[in-house]
């Protein structure tokens, strides 16, 4: 279990870096005179090598394990990242920085869930993975309040800097403790890309892609950029009380993962738990958008609803699972999250066009209308999906 409590750190660097960037929006604009879509370009950018990763990291899962893939790009991408982020001088290495750490942080839930997979029961799956990125949220948590005091008091760049020193070490403890599961017989990793497309072969698979790929997406982007600007501009935040409303948001995530880990097996559904959680995401959305001078307290109760409702990737992982065959778990579970965080990357850079094209007293509520709009579109084709609810197995 050593193995797992060192990927849980990992994963909290990963949840970290995905979502830190709304907090130091005031001091890079200031310091390196970054644009609102320089920097949803380079939130953008963590998602997007984030998603084109996924693909050779699901080959490297099943051909290499768990251990070798997470710690190298973790050690080489992440850490590299951290410390370019550190040095930036210019905007555009922000946004390079962000890709990289994309890349380093691409394998650490995959690994994780083969691991899930090939250790404990099937059934388990939605609640291991809830529970997991639950903790591991606390890197959502470490990227809001504590961020920006700890940016005010020391400055942005020295504490990348031993935020670069704890990725480095995660990494070794990574490699040094992390054990893969035994090969299985029959497996045939060699295949490459070819188990890819095998899967894509699975039409029960289809619905379940298209739904991950909007079901991170309104959190995500709200909680890891929006949010920032959003309070700025219409309630003149600092970065303090950004960081205090992004903390709210973040623990709702937390509170929201872990809880949702249950349901499939309460209820014994994955579909219907997943599409009704996200109708409350989706009429929270339609509230921020028709009630655009609304108080600051509600405007907070707004996107908590979205963080604790929108927190169903777990189960969404699970529903997918279930149709891809033991042999293919690390192609099967990184082309889910190729969809999961390839969504949010993509639907990040076009929400930044979107507000830039926006007329200024509108920019945000278009941009809420666009996460709408996705969501909504992405629950009509998941009406159509198969259910797999949890089974032992």
């Amino acid at each position: 279990m050593l193995d797992l409590a060192v990927l849980g750190a990992a994963y909290v660097l990963s949840q970290f870096y995905r979502s830190f960037l709304a907090v130091l929006v005031p001091a890079l604009k200031s310091d390196l005179g970054a644009t609102d879509s320089a920097l949803s370009v380079a939130a953008g950018a963590f998602f997007v090598i984030f998603a084109l990763s996924q693909f050779g990291v699901g080959v490297a899962l099943d051909r290499y394990g768990p251990r070798r893939t997470a710690s190298s790009l973790l050690l080489l991408a992440g850490g590299g990242g951290a410390i370019l982020f550190a040095l930036a001088s210019k905007p555009f290495m922000i946004v390079i920085a962000m890709g990289l750490l994309g890349l380093g942080c691409a394998p650490v839930l995959m690994a994780t869930t083969v691991l899930f997979a090939r250790r404990f029961d099937p059934a388990r799956l939605a609640l291991l993975l809830g529970v997991f990125i639950g903790v591991g949220s606390a890197g959502n948590i470490v990227g809001t309040t504590p961020l920006a005091l700890a940016a005010e008091a020391y400055g942005w760049r020295q504490v990348m800097g031993g935020l670069a020193a704890v990725t480095v070490a995660t990494a070794i403890l990574t490699f040094v403790l992390v054990r893969d599961p035994p090969r299985l017989s029959g497996s045939s990793p060699s295949d490459g890309f070819l188990g890819t497309l095998r899967l894509l072969r699975i039409k029960a698979l289809w619905p379940v892609l298209l739904m991950a790929a909007v079901v991170y997406s309104p959190a995500a982007n709200i909680r890891g950029l929006w949010a920032g600007p959003y309070l700025a501009e219409r309630f003149e935040a600092d970065a303090v009380l950004i960081g205090h409303v992004t903390l709210a948001m973040a623990i709702a995530m937390v509170i929201g993962s872990i809880a949702y880990g249950p349901l499939d097996t309460l209820f014994r559904t994955r579909k219907w738990v997943v599409f009704g959680g996200n109708l409350a995401v989706l009429a929270a959305l339609l509230a921020l958008i028709v009630l655009p001078g609304v108080s600051l307290l509600t405007t907070l109760v707004l996107f908590v609803t979205v963080g604790l409702f929108g927190a169903a990737y777990g189960v969404v992982m699970a529903h997918g699972r279930a149709f891809v065959p033991v042999e293919l778990t690390g192609r099967g579970v990184t082309l889910i999250n190729f969809f999961s965080i390839g969504g949010a990357g993509v639907f990040q850079w076009l929400s930044g066009g979107i507000a830039a094209a926006a007329p200024a007293d509108i920019r945000y509520e278009t941009v809420f209308g666009f996460y709408a709009f996705i969501l909504a579109v992405g629950l009509s084709i998941y009406l159509f999906a198969r259910d797999a609810g949890p089974r032992k197995g």
